[in-house]
């Protein structure tokens, strides 16, 4: 089978787990085994993934709650599948069940990007991309067929689309034409590559001398998007040669770990001063000088903007109900964002 296939079925496991569980962890799957072999069960069958569409797998195994889990305790009964199979597993749209009504038809359109960026000890930007997903929010009587457009397409790459996404109408005119599933999902994901900028940047200086290490780390913004960045944290790993350091910071919390990471929660950048972390490391006797030195994390989040420039353009209904409020937001969070010392 194409390897891809399976890598995908496994993030798709992944997905409907953590879905389920809240969580996807050890000890969650051991608490709640039987519904993940039911799980299991309907997602593949004789080795090829059948039923992977999570508002579909809801209608055949009900998620635990506390309820079924003393139920199960009381009775010993404790399988949670439904006794009728949903009628989209039987039909030309399996994502989708057809007797939906709302009072309120609405969609929401969420473009929600990760930065990944690496600056080098000189402050040279050696690599900046985006990876973006566009997330569909949608709560329509019936069954409707959407179109999605964007300002500028041309700026994607590496593009991958939900089932529910006709190719063709993309290959020929970069639109987007689907049946969204009922419910939350992710429409399609997306790159966007060599970028020149980033918004906030992170200047470490570090020296060290007779057995003594002095750090100073600034913190400020590079490029204004236009919004508030906020949630702003560095984070960074002590060599194993330190012994004890002391910090401090001008603005924020700087927290220093047993296993030796320091995090730096800033959150926003204040307008009258530059945040600014300063402190001395004690290396390990007989060291004079730092020989390793950290690379900083940095996180951050910025509301209503995506920073790879992507925009949508508009977003029809072509089959009824003809009344639908429509609503689009946009959200830039870190991903692998180092700045080296």
């Amino acid at each position: 089978m194409p390897p891809l296939m399976g890598i995908e079925f496994l993030c798709r496991v992944a997905d409907v787990l953590s879905d389920y569980l809240e969580g996807l962890n050890e000890d969650v799957i051991k608490d709640n085994f039987v519904i993940v072999y039911e799980l299991l069960d309907e997602m593949i069958d004789n080795g090829f993934p059948l039923t992977t569409e999570p508002s579909i797998l809801r209608e055949m195994i009900a998620p635990p709650n506390i309820v079924s889990k003393m139920l199960s305790v009381v009775t010993g009964n404790s399988s949670n599948m439904g006794v009728t199979l949903p009628g989209a597993t039987a039909s030309c749209v399996p994502w989708r069940t057809t007797d939906i009504k709302y009072a309120n038809n609405e969609v929401y359109v969420d473009l929600v990007e990760e930065m990944d960026a690496i600056i080098n000890r000189d402050g040279v930007l050696v690599k900046c991309e985006i990876y973006g997903e566009v997330q569909v929010n949608s709560h329509i009587t019936g069954v409707p067929e959407l179109t999605l457009s964007f300002a500028n397409p041309s700026i994607m790459d590496d593009v991958s689309f939900h089932p529910c996404v006709r190719f063709r109408p993309w290959e020929s005119h970069h639109i987007l034409s689907f049946v969204p599933p009922d419910g939350l999902f992710k429409l399609m994901s997306y790159r966007v590559k060599k970028l020149k900028t980033t918004p906030i940047y992170v200047k470490p200086q570090i020296t060290s001398d007779a057995g003594t290490c002095r750090i100073n780390v600034m913190v400020g913004i590079r490029n204004d998007p236009g919004k508030m960045i906020d949630s702003i944290t560095v984070q960074f790993q002590l060599p194993s040669c330190v012994l004890s350091a002391d910090l401090t910071a001008n603005h924020g919390a700087v927290t220093v770990f047993s296993n030796k990471m320091c995090s730096w929660s800033i959150d926003r950048i204040p307008k009258d001063r530059a945040p600014a972390l300063s402190g001395t490391l004690l290396l390990e006797t007989g060291l004079e000088r730092l020989h390793v030195f950290p690379s900083f994390r940095v996180g951050f989040r910025i509301q209503g903007v995506a920073l790879s420039g992507l925009q949508l353009d508009k977003l029809d209904l072509r089959v009824v109900p003809s009344r639908l409020y429509r609503g689009f937001r946009a959200l830039t969070r870190s991903g692998l964002y180092e700045v080296r010392s």
